[in-house]
């Protein structure tokens, strides 16, 4: 069922972008008085539709290929290939016997329709759920670094103060794009030493095999274990659900990465562990450690953390929101910009389908659902702004090209480059396909 739900929830976050891109090329082509003659949801290749009909000359569908959709506007070469309408006298109602600057606005017409979705959506968000956030300078027990934090040189309990001098007022600015992006430094309190510690420009290659969540995390004190694993380590030891652990081989551990440290730092070994018993007593009791460095047991976790919550009128979400969506928008083109530079792998930034999907899990959260399909809307608008053949910017090059020296591309051309577009993109989809199957094997 799981699995039913996140396939659900991809296809319709899918769904209305695809919708609402499309809709934006033929809101801009009727409104110039262009025919628009096909209007369909996904791709009915070679011919297979699993849903039709049509209304006032223009046929709309559902294609069986979930991979977009396309709007066919008439004396246009595109995802279809069909130049036999091109062969006869330009009609007044075509494509091409527009103004070059009208058909500017009709293929710009589906990227500023995400664009706005985008806002949009950010905007209701905000408004309905206003912001919460951790106040970063109340953190009095820092922060407890992950993988990656450790290996730029983070240590538990520091206190990340600025990034790159501005104070860092929210904790998770510490996780967003101004950090993450790389080429940054930090200002870090490490008991009576303020330290700078450098963010490399290549850490997305880190946060893609990881998380970034493994960047740094909220220090959180050490709570009462939850459960404990039947037939663990932890379990064989002795302890009970309620315990709290005060001591591991006589070294106190008031946090919960120390006691993470010492029990997965004596994998193979015996360790003494101080407890608390949840009717106040005190006990000393001797565990293995399994070589995989976990005794089995869970803690409830430590919410006690300095947050605040704001929320906004409708009119004082819209920049709010705007500015999300806005800062989505820039974050993807840093990204592509680090992959042109080799600061960035591809293999590791670009994500697919599949990859789409399990962001979406398998339960329903319309909130997470709803940042998604802002995010991609955002994606979707950046991606299609790509100078590639058979994407939205390949022909909106092409058109400033015409603007530029007064007179048409040939359609001969304009075909050849369809045609070679297509396969690039192609391409990219066995990589991008590929590429998300390959990430699920390693894990």
């Amino acid at each position: 069922m799981g699995v039913l739900v996140m396939i659900g929830q991809v296809l319709l976050g899918l769904s209305i972008l695809v919708v609402l891109h499309e809709f934006g090329h033929f809101l801009a082509a009727r409104a110039f008085g262009i025919k628009v003659e096909k209007f369909y949801l996904f791709f009915d290749a070679w011919g297979i539709k699993l849903f039709k009909f049509t209304y006032k000359d223009v046929e709309y569908g559902i294609g069986w290929l979930p991979l977009g959709g396309y709007v066919k506007i008439a004396g246009m070469i595109d995802e279809s290939m069909d130049t036999e309408q091109l062969k006869g006298e330009p009609q007044p109602w075509e494509f091409r016997s527009k103004p070059a600057w009208q058909r500017l606005i009709v293929m710009l017409g589906g990227i500023i329709v995400n664009i706005i979705l985008g806002i949009f959506i950010f905007w209701m968000l905000t408004f309905k759920y206003g912001e919460t956030y951790v106040d970063n300078t109340k953190l009095a027990n820092g922060v407890t670094p992950g993988i990656i934090g450790k290996k730029i040189g983070l240590q538990p309990g520091d206190r990340i103060t600025e990034i790159d001098g501005q104070p860092v007022l929210r904790f998770d600015e510490l996780l967003g794009s101004k950090v993450l992006m790389g080429n940054t430094s930090l200002t870090v309190e490490r008991g009576s030493q303020t330290l700078t510690i450098a963010v490399p420009g290549d850490i997305l290659n880190d946060v893609a095999d990881y998380d970034r969540n493994e960047f740094v995390g909220l220090r959180s004190r050490t709570m009462a274990v939850d459960s404990v694993v039947a037939g663990s380590a932890a379990e064989k030891a002795g302890i009970l659900t309620g315990d709290s652990i005060l001591a591991i081989n006589g070294q106190p551990t008031p946090f919960w990465d120390q006691v993470r440290e010492a029990i997965s730092g004596n994998a193979g070994k015996e360790v003494s562990l101080a407890l608390l018993r949840s009717g106040g007593d005190t006990t000393l009791i001797q565990a293995a450690v399994p070589e995989d460095g976990a005794l089995g047991f869970v803690i409830n976790p430590d919410t006690d953390f300095p947050s605040v919550t704001t929320h906004y009128g409708f009119f004082q979400s819209l920049p709010i929101g705007a500015s999300k969506a806005w800062t989505m928008f820039i974050d993807n083109a840093k990204g592509i910009g680090k992959i042109a530079k080799g600061e960035l792998r591809a293999d590791k930034a670009i994500s697919g389908p599949v990859a789409i999907a399990t962001m979406f899990g398998s339960e329903v959260n319309w909130l997470k659902f709803w940042t998604l399909v802002g995010l991609l809307s955002m994606a979707l608008a950046l991606m299609n702004l790509l100078p590639i053949p058979a994407l939205d910017g390949g022909h909106v090059l092409f058109l400033l090209i015409e603007m530029i020296q007064g007179k048409p591309l040939s359609d001969k051309f304009l075909e050849k480059a369809q045609i070679a577009g297509f396969f690039i993109l192609l391409a990219l989809m066995v990589f991008v396909f590929g590429n998300d199957i390959m990430k699920i094997v390693n894990k």
